[in-house]
């Protein structure tokens, strides 16, 4: 299992982008953390998802 954003997924096994795309997020908006390290968006298609990693996606949000 793997904890994204609090919650526990089983997610393990999956590459950083898949997981990402099938979840819904827009790639070019948002910043990947896991294991407390920050995932260049280049890397997204090279980082395997382990279990036990924790893993925050956060969403840029525009606005004034």
């Amino acid at each position: 299992m793997v904890k994204i954003n609090g919650k526990e997924e089983d997610a393990a096994g999956k590459v950083l982008s898949e997981y990402l795309q099938e979840s819904g997020y827009s790639l070019k908006c948002i910043a990947v953390e896991r294991n407390g390290e920050i995932v260049p968006r280049a890397r997204y298609g090279d980082v395997r998802l382990c279990d036990g990693d924790t893993v925050e996606v956060v969403s840029f949000v525009g606005g004034g």
